[in-house]
């Protein structure tokens, strides 16, 4: 089975009203098209998992982000492959997200994160920040 290092960024901002808000986007490509997922990509050679995601999250979205504090570690196998998926929270510091490979984009508060169909390893991701916060 192919093994693969990824990231993923849970991107947090504050609403008007002062409330938490995460960024989920729609895949919109590939095997899972149409599920969601928190924003990141692979790591390539050379690269810390934080040098990797702010990487890919500027190439995906457009944005500068700094990476935060590390949230969880996933361990999921999808037919034909096993991701190690590394996930930090990460704010927007230049740029406002444009979707370049995804469909769509929802800021969801902690209240709506299920209310989303998430690929099956960001399941994992969602039950850990319900746990911290």
């Amino acid at each position: 089975m192919k093994m693969i290092e990824v990231v993923a960024g849970v991107i947090c901002r504050k609403n008007a009203q002062g409330t938490t808000e995460f960024l989920a986007t729609q895949r919109g490509y590939g095997d899972y098209k149409g599920g969601w997922e928190f924003p990141g990509g692979k790591t390539e050679p050379g690269e810390t998992p934080q040098q990797a995601l702010a990487r890919e999250l500027k190439e995906e979205l457009a944005i500068d982000v700094t990476v935060g504090e590390f949230i969880t570690t996933v361990e999921h196998d999808y037919p034909g492959r096993h991701i190690t998926m590394h996930c930090y929270f990460c704010e927007i510091v230049g740029g406002e997200p444009t979707l370049l490979e995804h469909e769509a984009a929802r800021w969801l508060k902690v209240s709506e994160l299920r209310s989303v169909e998430w690929l099956p390893a960001d399941i994992a991701v969602v039950d850990a920040l319900e746990k911290q916060i």
